[in-house]
């Protein structure tokens, strides 16, 4: 991670993630890839925000106006995330975080993903072939 990460944006742990969603605590969750590896699988209440063709105006139509908001961004593994999340940094908001290990490092702790009809899934696209390694748990799957 930090050979691809500059660590502009603060990580947030898979476990602190999990207790957010257990409390039940407010905040937006947004995943940073394709369309295609969401429809796959992605956690479950995040909105898909692409990467290749991330629209900023677009999603902060979308974002709450209170750029206090917490946001946790994540991806695969945490690249791509950090990225978005530092294009949402210089729109101004200041409590933005980027998921340690993306979905892989979700998935590998066993935490609850779904499907694009919201159904529990053991299903990951892992991105490509050389990604997948670092995907120790679940249904690897590339296309």
């Amino acid at each position: 991670m930090k050979k691809h990460n500059t660590e502009t944006i603060p990580y947030i742990s898979v476990d602190s993630l999990s207790n957010l969603i257990h409390q039940k605590k407010e905040f937006v969750l947004l995943d940073a890839r394709e369309s295609k590896e969401f429809k796959v699988s992605h956690l479950k209440s995040s909105v898909c925000v692409g990467y290749d063709n991330f629209d900023i105006y677009k999603i902060l139509k979308k974002l709450p106006s209170d750029k206090k908001t917490k946001i946790v961004v994540y991806c695969s593994l945490g690249i791509r995330s950090e990225d978005i999340a530092e294009k949402l940094k210089k729109e101004g908001y200041t409590n933005i975080y980027n998921l340690y290990g993306g979905i892989f490092e979700w998935k590998n702790k066993q935490n609850l993903i779904v499907n694009s009809d919201n159904n529990p899934t053991e299903k990951v696209h892992t991105f490509n072939k050389a990604w997948s390694k670092w995907l120790l748990k679940g249904e690897k799957i590339y296309e």
